[in-house]
């Protein structure tokens, strides 16, 4: 069963639709809590709506943060705007964390004084009903399609949706116990209802915090991610594979380990290749390919070996010594050695090999390995034939 991810633009339309709808919703309970809570006497529905005018606030951070993650790539932000997400996570994480710490201040000083404290009207606990009824139809409604499109933030918003629930219960609870007669239930209603928010906001900040810290994919989805390299034509290792998250996506790392003696152009056509394979994903929001000949881990990349420009300089001047040319050089940096191939100018005539395979005999290869610190020199020449062909030998 194929994993559904969905694309930046249903996103942002998701999160534009809930985020109205959560500011809609938001605005009148606000209104009704704090209207009614002064008339009723009610310190635990105030902070509830005070609560609520915390989450109005924190839908329209949600707003903006989906506004600018949405831009494009730019000079200051190479990788794209996807962190304004977790940015806004860590803000609406902090909010929370100062309106839990303002009600639990406010419960304190009242019970602190519960000679004060007023019976409290029952138009309260209508509005704390209503209130809890609300916010928990909103939580499931914004869960399910924050679920669908897979984005933190708003699963972070939906959640702060379900603690303005659980708060509303709580509120309900102390309005009813103090109806009952025990008034201290109000104000203690309220210093649980700031416990709450100021531990669903650390949990929040907290989470947003790592992934600023560049926090990388679960180690499933890293799976996948290196299934996919895997099945790169030309790939037969993966290691060194790592990510870092980027808002709810993900910069993707990675080490290919490829036959060593193909061509540069060659090993970068799988690179790109296994690039391609990796941005089909949606969780991918960029890689960086990293072509190996060998596993860098198990085998550091030599050291001290001469540059091309020296071993090139070196060939031709042994091969002009014979009144030969060298057409192509390759050059392999091994664990196992250093090696080169040299591709001589092709010849149209078997005598004309013969005679260049007299002066190759005269080239003191061992000398120019040495020299080098070759493990092995390769020569290859070629026959301009109909079907031209090159045959290549160690020396």
């Amino acid at each position: 069963m194929s994993l559904y991810v969905p694309r930046p633009a249903e996103k942002r339309e998701i999160a534009r639709k809930t985020t109205y709808t959560s500011i809609a919703l938001n605005a009148v309970l606000m209104t009704a809590q704090v209207l009614v809570g002064i008339f009723a006497h009610s310190q635990a529905l105030i902070a509830d709506g005070i609560h609520s005018l915390a989450d109005l606030v924190s839908d329209f951070v949600v707003l903006i943060a989906n506004r600018r993650g949405a831009a494009a790539p730019d000079v200051d932000h190479n990788y794209g705007h996807n962190r304004y997400e977790t940015v806004a996570s860590l803000f609406l994480g902090g909010l929370l964390i100062a309106v839990g710490v303002g009600m639990l201040w406010r419960a304190g000083e009242r019970i602190a004084n519960l000679q004060d404290i007023p019976p409290v009207h029952s138009s309260a606990l209508i509005v704390a009903l209503v209130v809890l009824v609300s916010k928990e139809a909103l939580f499931r409604y914004m869960l399910r399609a924050a679920q669908r499109v897979r984005s933190a933030m708003l699963i972070a918003n939906a959640w702060h949706a379900r603690s303005d629930a659980a708060s509303s219960l709580v509120v309900a609870l102390g309005i009813i116990g103090n109806m009952a007669g025990f008034q201290v239930l109000d104000p203690i209603a309220a210093a649980i209802v700031g416990f709450m928010v100021g531990k669903m906001g650390w949990s929040f900040g907290w989470d947003a915090l790592q992934d600023l810290s560049d926090r990388a994919l679960d180690q499933a989805t890293a799976d996948d991610l290196r299934a996919a390299v895997l099945s790169t034509p030309g790939v037969r290792e993966v290691h060194e594979l790592r990510t870092r998250k980027m808002g709810d996506l993900a910069i993707v790392d990675a080490h290919i380990l490829v036959d060593p003696l193909i061509s540069v152009s060659e090993g970068h056509y799988i690179a790109e290749s296994a690039r391609a394979a990796l941005l089909k994903d949606a969780r991918v929001v960029d890689a960086l390919i990293h072509v190996d000949p060998e596993n860098d881990a198990d085998h550091p990349p030599p050291r001290h070996l001469p540059t091309r420009t020296t071993v090139q300089d070196a060939v031709r001047t042994a091969l002009s010594a014979q009144n030969l040319a060298c057409d192509t050089l390759n050059l392999h940096y091994l664990s196992r050695g250093f090696d080169v191939d040299v591709l001589l100018p092709a010849v149209s005539s078997v005598e004309e090999l013969a005679q260049s395979q007299e002066r190759l005999a005269q080239v003191d290869f061992d000398a120019l390995k040495r020299r080098l610190g070759a493990r092995e020199i390769r020569i290859a020449r070629a026959i301009k034939t109909p079907t031209t062909q090159t045959a290549a030998e160690p020396r």
